[in-house]
């Protein structure tokens, strides 16, 4: 089957498009800038899913072509060290909703006649950071947007059920990644295995699910 990742140039992204393709999947996988890996086995598009031409762009190049998963992983943590009284200033709340919530919409809807003609499925990387039962306080912006891209989330798998298409919601882990630091719990190569089984194992009896990257049932 064909899979669509974006932000697929590193980290969890990375991982998962080379464990997809390593299982004979037809894998696309989009990077931003100039941040192409010089990975071989994965079909490569400059993808910023922050820009309506970008957007637009990358669907045309996918015209008519199936798309039996997609997963919108592309997101960003830029406020790590803000201080609540002088930090978390606008630009960082726009940059980072245009990435981790516009963007998952928009790369959905510009997709989405590719995914409808496979009744494929829909996979978007949130994070437990998303919960309402975890409130340790800080990382105000990126826990707002994960909580938004859950909700998103929610609300479209009971829009496209009647289209055949699933979505799920996972959180991947506290992974060891420029974004989780060094300190964290597992590797990418855990993570990507685990999402992996999860978006086998999703369906239409499972849609709107939020799952952590080991199969467990997350809180909302």
């Amino acid at each position: 089957m064909t899979i669509v990742i974006t932000g697929a140039n590193r980290g969890v992204g990375l991982a998962l498009a080379e464990l997809a393709a390593s299982q004979g999947h037809a894998v696309i996988g989009t990077y931003r800038g100039d941040r192409k890996p010089d990975v071989a086995g994965i079909e490569w598009h400059a993808l910023d899913v922050a820009d309506p031409a970008s957007q637009q762009s990358f669907a045309k190049s996918l015209a008519g072509r199936n798309v039996s998963l997609l997963v919108c992983n592309a997101g960003v943590y830029l406020e790590k060290g803000q201080a609540l009284e002088s930090g978390y200033a606008k630009p960082l709340w726009d940059n980072t909703f245009d990435v981790n919530v516009t963007g998952v919409f928009m790369t959905i809807q510009g997709l989405l006649p590719n995914i409808q003609q496979a009744k494929g499925k829909i996979a978007i990387i949130s994070s437990q950071m998303a919960s309402d039962t975890r409130a340790p306080g800080g990382s105000y912006i990126y826990r707002a947007s994960k909580a938004a891209a859950l909700n998103l989330g929610r609300n479209l798998a009971t829009d496209l059920k009647r289209d055949g298409v699933a979505v799920g919601i996972y959180h991947p882990g506290w992974v060891i990644t420029d974004m989780g630091g060094a300190g964290a719990d597992i590797t990418v190569s855990q993570s990507a295995s685990g999402l992996m089984k999860r978006f086998e194992a999703l369906s239409l009896s499972s849609t709107g699910c939020f799952e952590t990257w080991d199969g467990t049932n997350h809180p909302f």
